[in-house]
Parts: structure tokens; C-alpha cells; sequence
């Protein structure tokens, strides 16, 4: 069985990037009736925030990606301990006591020097009585894991192919704080194998770091004496950009919040994220099991995935004219029935925007000056007014016969007296609305 993790730190709100991260190793999982797990990473205690975990798991049931189990890293602190301690005995994680400065110059050096500016192992050189001298200093040291240099890893990406890394090219990644804290690297690979997550999807801004954590799994298996199993499926799919190219601040700091007030409906922002970056084109589906079918990692491309504002809200708009009235009712003016709803919905941008257009029924309307020939079109349209099943076709097929008018001259001046606009939704949903009184009112009004 497939089972997918989203791996969000509480440290902030969810940005698009977050939520397209989410969206597809939901979908991954549902297209083979597998497992989705929601892991808190709330391991950095001074910068995560309870209010944002609420938050992230509002976003995601806004969303209609419900986790089927979730975890919180600040639970599951002895179990990075005793993974910790098993490498450290078998020599995988080895201390450092270099300041952040002494590390920064480090690395300027390297570059200067046409170096890759990875971690030179300096640490790994000191003997017992220096480790010890510096400790007696209080210079408590962070941790490393040791990777073994001797290694070439490899592995057969869902997206980009087959991948290698020369382990000698990479730094030994920092695993822990001095403060006893952990980083992302070692609490990751630990749940990954305890949760049994099968495939890691995620940004291709972690290619090198899942290089590093296959090294890691490997050493964790050994250390742990854990059975041996097969490693997690990797797939790094592309960074999301801008219209105009890098993702700017702003759109990367795009959450749920932003996209419900500007009244952009959830389906529209996962029908929209769904095909981002593949070979499909990006459609109006509101139907998730159809996105979840067409679902593949296959016709993933490499090329950065382009997030348009306007292509999202043109997504928005069709999505909104196909909703069914039981979906939108609790968000409507008071007194919009579904009638109503199927009269204005062609005309919105968004849902918030019923009330503007309800108001064409409920009045007041303001209506605009109308030249004499006009008046005298609009008393006899009084006067004419019948009701019936289709009052509109009746009234303007009348008028059409009494005064000679077609086209525009027909329509136009009624439709201003009606409800005060040039346009608008289809008369002959809306006059029924409005009804027989106020709408022979509204036409004597308007004839003086």
C-alpha cells in the first residue's frame, strides 16, 4: 500500500507551495487507495506555534485533503534520542565545535579557492584531550553524520530519472543543535521508516538532501539492527515560479487565507495545482476523481511549474458557474433561493459577488435618464406587461410587434429600467425574480 506524508513546520501559515506539496502526495495516495499522513515538524520549540498547527490542519480540511492519521515530532523525541545514540555507536555522528563565523569563513575560503564549499571534517582530526578542552571552555559541540565518502548514491527518481550523488561531494549535514535540538534531516529519515512512508514526494530543492538521507536510512537500519526494507520512492518534482519567472514574495507567501478572501473556491486552487507542471492541460474539473485518475507522475516535467494569478481566477470563474446551489447556499444573500442562484451565477467572479447582483431583485435599482421615445417605449412595456411562464419572451415578443423594435433599442432600455444596468444576468431568469408588481412599478418609474 502507497503511503504519502505532508511534512509542513509550524512555523508559519501554508504558502501555495506547501499546499501543491500537499495536494499531490494526497493524490499519489488516493489514486491507489493508500494512506496520506499529516506529520508535524514542530521540533524547532522556539519558532513553532500551536495556533499555526491549528491553521495548517483548517487549511487543509478547507481544502478537502483530510490526513488519514497525523504526528507531531515533539512527541517522538525519544525516539530521534535512541536513533541518535545507535549512530553514535556504530561512529555514524561524530561532534563538531565550530562557531557559525568560524563555519561562514570556512566556506568563503573554499569558494575563493574554485572549492564546493562543503565541510572539511576538521573536527573529525581533534583527539579526545581537544574535544575535552573545548568542552571545559563551554563550547558545546553540534553533531554531524558521517557520510561514507566511499559511496556513490543512486536512485531512480519518479521524476527526474535516475539520480547519483558522489558522497564525497556533499557536506556531512548538521543533525543537532548544541542546545540538544534537532534538525530536519535525522527526525525525517527516523519517521520516514517508523511510519512506514513508501514514496517521498516533494520540492526538487531536496534532491540532495534525500541523497544524504538514502545514506541515512542505510545507517539507520545497521545501527537499529532493524529489518532491512526497501527504501521510500523518491520523486522531486519542480519548483512553482512566478508569471515573470522566480516565484515573487508575494505569491510565494500566497496561503489559504489570501485565496478565500479574494474569493477563490478550493476546488478551483486544487484544479489548478493538480495539473501544474504536467503534460495535462489545466481544466475547470471540480470533480477530484477525475483529477485523481489522470494522476501520474509520469507527465511531471522538468521545467519550473508556472503559477498565474490570472489563469487561477479564470480556473475560479468556471468552477463557480458550475456549482450546485447545496454547495453555495449557507454563503448566499437572505431570500436567494436556487432560482436565484441560477440567474446571477454566470455573471460571478466569485460567490461573495451574489449579493451585488441579488440586489437587482430586492432593489433599490437607480435607474439612468431616458430620452422621450424611450419613455413612451417604456409605458406601453407597462402597460403590455403580462405574467405567465416565460414573462420576458412574452413582454419583449409584444413589444416587438406594437412598436417595430428589435435588437438593442428592444432590449436595452428595458433592461435598464428593470435593474438599472447595461448588462447583466439573463432577463428571462431574472424578471420572474423581481416579479409582476415590482416589475410594472419599476417600468411606470422609468416612463414618468
Amino acid at each position: 500500500m502507497i503511503t504519502t506524508r505532508f511534512a509542513p513546520s509550524p512555523t508559519g501559515r501554508l504558502h501555495v507551495g506547501n499546499i501543491r506539496t500537499a495536494l499531490h502526495n494526497w493524490m499519489l495516495a488516493r489514486k491507489s487507495g493508500g494512506h496520506f499522513l499529516l506529520r508535524i515538524d514542530d521540533t524547532d520549540a522556539e519558532r513553532s506555534r500551536e495556533e499555526y498547527v491549528d491553521a495548517i490542519r483548517a487549511d487543509l480540511a478547507w481544502l478537502g485533503l483530510e490526513p488519514d492519521g497525523e504526528e507531531r515530532q515533539s512527541l517522538r523525541l525519544e525516539l530521534y534520542e535512541a536513533a541518535f545514540e545507535a549512530l553514535r555507536g556504530a561512529g555514524r555522528v561524530y561532534p563538531c565545535y565550530e562557531s557559525g563565523q568560524e563555519l561562514d569563513l570556512k566556506r568563503k575560503i573554499a569558494l575563493g579557492r574554485g572549492l564546493p564549499p562543503i565541510y572539511d571534517r576538521a573536527a573529525l582530526r581533534l583527539g579526545d584531550a581537544e574535544r575535552a578542552a573545548k568542552e571545559a571552555e563551554g563550547i558545546k559541540p553540534h553533531w554531524r553524520f558521517k557520510l561514507d565518502h566511499a559511496e556513490t548514491i543512486e536512485w531512480d527518481d519518479g521524476i527526474r530519472g535516475h539520480q547519483h550523488f558522489e558522497a564525497a561531494s556533499l557536506s556531512d549535514p548538521v543533525i543537532r543543535r548544541a542546545d540538544g535540538s534537532w534538525l530536519y534531516m535525522l527526525p525525517s529519515a527516523v519517521d520516514d521508516i517508523e511510519m512506514g512512508i513508501t514514496h517521498v514526494l516533494r520540492g526538487e530543492d531536496h534532491v540532495s538532501n534525500t541523497a544524504v538521507q538514502i545514506q541515512m536510512f542505510t545507517a539507520l537500519f545497521a545501527a537499529q539492527h532493524l529489518e532491512q526494507r526497501n527504501l521510500p520512492h523518491f520523486a522531486h518534482e519542480a519548483l512553482l515560479v512566478g508569471s515573470e519567472g522566480k516565484l515573487s514574495k508575494r505569491l510565494g507567501a500566497l496561503g489559504c487565507d489570501a485565496f478565500r478572501e479574494k474569493g477563490i473556491e478550493p476546488q478551483a486552487l486544487v484544479a489548478l495545482l493538480a495539473r501544474l507542471g504536467t503534460s495535462l492541460p489545466v481544466e475547470p474539473i471540480a470533480d477530484r476523481a477525475a483529477l485523481i485518475e489522470s494522476f501520474d507522475l509520469s507527465i511531471f516535467g522538468r521545467a519550473p511549474a508556472r503559477f498565474d494569478d490570472a489563469e487561477l481566477e479564470r480556473i475560479n470563474k468556471a468552477i463557480i458557474h458550475q456549482l450546485d446551489f447545496t454547495e453555495v447556499k449557507d454563503r448566499l444573500p437572505a431570500g436567494m433561493d436556487e432560482a436565484g442562484w441560477h440567474a446571477v451565477r454566470p455573471n460571478l467572479g466569485a460567490v461573495a459577488e451574489a449579493g451585488e447582483w441579488w440586489r437587482l431583485v430586492t432593489g433599490p435599482i437607480t435607474q439612468p435618464e431616458f430620452s422621450d421615445d424611450d419613455r413612451a417605449y417604456l409605458a406601453e412595456a407597462a402597460r403590455l406587461l403580462a405574467w405567465g411562464d416565460d414573462p420576458w419572451h412574452s413582454l419583449t415578443g409584444a413589444l416587438r410587434e406594437s412598436t417595430g423594435r428589435k435588437g438593442k433599442p428592444l432590449f436595452l432600455p428595458l433592461r435598464q429600467a428593470l435593474t438599472g444596468m447595461d448588462h447583466g444576468p439573463d432577463m428571462a431568469e431574472l424578471l420572474p425574480l423581481i416579479g409582476e408588481t415590482e416589475a410594472r412599478a419599476r417600468l411606470e418609474r422609468a416612463a414618468g
